[in-house]
């Protein structure tokens, strides 16, 4: 009989914009981390610096989001080659993936754009990300990542937060059958996470948990601001919380060990 995988059945990722979030995600138990730049905007393409040096702090495998600017999915030719220079900077720093999403016009997936940004990440995991929540047909668009043979989907299920998106990622589980990883991402924290996994069936899943933590600036002042629309003070940021990180982490172990194993023969 082989000897049981110490690698657990469920596989957390963290979505991260810091060094100190990267190591946070690793010290919480994740299995691999999406780094981000701008997460108030939804997350943009960091720079090549936080890139490097987050690969030095942490042997996780490190997925890196390609995406030129905030707002819609439908991008111009320079965009276009933006996310290309980008996709190769990743390759020559060492990252292990990219987080992609392109659309057309009427909702649909970019099949000739992702298919271009595809052969540009070459042996890279290619995962696309939440701009499927934005298609108008989410089965068909399913089955044309189906044909691009993307590696995982990251998706609320075209909610708000992936709980509310449960029916649908059911839905995209089933049809996936295998050949595509289905990742629940959005609001998952440690108190839905054991019911979007159990009512889904998926095996991976994307949080971000994070907590305010206090600056060290002595001096402060509250005007002019620095950041528009913030929801937080100039004086804060948010980093990954090593302590949800590994209640989450725990949760999906409680799951694996109520699993019942499949015999080896």
């Amino acid at each position: 009989m082989e000897k049981a995988s110490s690698k657990p059945a469920f596989a957390l990722e963290i979505c991260i914009d810091s060094v100190a979030s990267a190591v946070a995600a690793e010290q919480g138990g994740a299995q691999r981390v999406e780094l981000c730049d701008y997460l108030a905007g939804g997350g943009t393409t960091p720079s090549a610096g936080m890139i490097s040096l987050v690969r030095d702090s942490i042997r996780l495998p490190l997925h890196v989001l390609i995406r030129p600017r905030r707002g819609d999915f439908l991008y111009s030719a320079a965009e276009m080659e933006i996310m290309k220079r980008d996709i190769q900077v990743c390759r020559d720093l060492g990252a292990d993936g990219v987080v992609i999403g392109l659309l057309t016009k009427e909702g649909a997936i970019d099949l000739a754009g992702t298919e271009e940004l595809i052969q540009c990440a070459g042996p890279l995991s290619v995962t696309f990300h939440r701009a499927f929540d934005l298609t108008r047909d989410p089965l068909a668009a399913l089955n044309d990542l189906l044909t691009l043979k993307v590696d995982r989907l990251l998706t609320s299920g075209q909610e708000a937060t992936a709980l509310r998106g449960v029916p649908l990622l059911r839905e995209l589980q089933r049809r996936a059958a295998g050949k595509l990883t289905i990742m629940p991402g959005s609001g998952v924290n440690p108190a839905n996470v054991r019911e979007i996994m159990t009512s889904t069936g998926v095996k991976e899943i994307h949080a971000s948990v994070r907590r305010v933590v206090e600056g060290e600036m002595v001096f402060r002042k509250d005007y002019p601001p620095m950041s528009s629309h913030s929801p937080l003070s100039e004086f804060e940021q948010q980093v990954a919380d090593v302590a949800q990180i590994r209640q989450v982490r725990a949760a999906l172990d409680e799951i694996q060990c109520s699993t019942p194993v499949p015999s080896q023969t």
